[in-house]
């Protein structure tokens, strides 16, 4: 299929996404940082979303997830949001860009990793109880309980009897979780074969990503078909009412993020909140007061 060569450019332009980030965290949200980094404002390419707009529409929405930020606070809201995919669909991405601006207080990431020999003792869904969250927070996890849906059915680490129980069991715990008052929206992020084959081979070449690739990772590009039924058969069992699947076109990494983001944002019954002004106060001061110099030896040097 595709060659080293033919992987550069997608190289060049997965180089050019984790450039952005600086400026992502940096720039303030304005038109004139805009023209300053991009230049006058020009009409999209067909089929194509410029970095301009693409940047715009992210300040403009993480502007709108600070206000659900403060909201939450303010009414003591609960929300869980599950983000779920095939390797490399860029669940990673737009749980960062969720995340960049927003207190880590409020809104946090759940990450797991494989369970260990005491949790593959527990209740199934224990180890996940203790990271929901409490009044006036946001919890991301990225993959969640639905691992025995998908990971652990491909790849042999449930039996029948246990994957079946899954099925059961999780519209009932997630109707639970609604009664309790806790808003949870569950998203996957859907990719082609051809663009996961593109995105893996990113990573095989791309020194500072190659990390990213595990083992397990690989195998599962090997089995790709079977991870396709169980996820069918995932979405099919557990969409429910109280707590619906959302899928994203993923294939462009920029316009999925974005269209996840605008999407989040309509699920929540958010507000804008007031908010105190703040001012800064004057440092006090103290006839005294001695900065003592510090010691040489602990100092870090100054290299650059």
């Amino acid at each position: 299929m595709d060659s080293y060569g033919d992987t550069s450019g997608r190289i060049g332009r997965d180089w050019l996404d984790r450039h952005d980030e600086e400026p992502e965290q940096e720039l303030l949200d304005d038109e004139l940082n805009l023209d300053e980094l991009f230049g006058p404002e020009q009409e999209d390419a067909p089929g194509e979303l410029s970095r301009r707009r693409y940047f715009r529409e992210l300040f403009r929405l993480q502007r709108e997830l600070v206000k659900l930020q403060n909201w939450v606070v303010h009414t003591g809201h609960k929300v869980v949001i599950l983000f779920e995919g095939r390797d490399a669909a860029g669940k990673g991405g737009v749980i960062k860009r969720i995340t960049q601006r927003l207190n880590p207080r409020v809104c946090r990431v759940a990450a797991l990793p494989a369970p260990n020999d005491r949790e593959q003792t527990q209740w199934y869904f224990q180890r996940y109880v203790s990271h929901l969250p409490a009044g006036g927070e946001i919890v991301l996890f990225d993959r969640s309980w639905y691992n025995r849906a998908g990971v652990e059915r491909v790849m042999g680490f449930c039996n029948d009897e246990q994957y079946e129980e899954f099925f059961r069991s999780v519209p009932e715990f997630e109707k639970m979780l609604a009664r309790s008052g806790i808003q949870l929206l569950k998203y996957w992020f859907s990719i082609s074969d051809a663009e996961q084959h593109l995105r893996f081979l990113s990573r095989i070449h791309d020194p500072l990503k190659q990390w990213k690739l595990s083992p397990m990772d690989l195998e599962s590009r090997r089995r790709w078909e079977a991870y396709t039924k169980a996820k069918e058969t995932m979405l099919e069992r557990t969409h429910i009412p109280e707590a619906p699947w959302w899928v994203v076109q993923a294939d462009d990494k920029k316009r999925a993020r974005l269209n996840c983001i605008h999407h989040l944002l309509q699920q929540m019954p958010y507000r804008e909140v007031p908010q105190p002004p703040v001012h800064l106060p004057e440092r006090l001061r103290h006839a005294d007061y001695v900065r003592h110099p510090t010691p040489g030896e602990i100092i870090v040097p100054e290299v650059y």
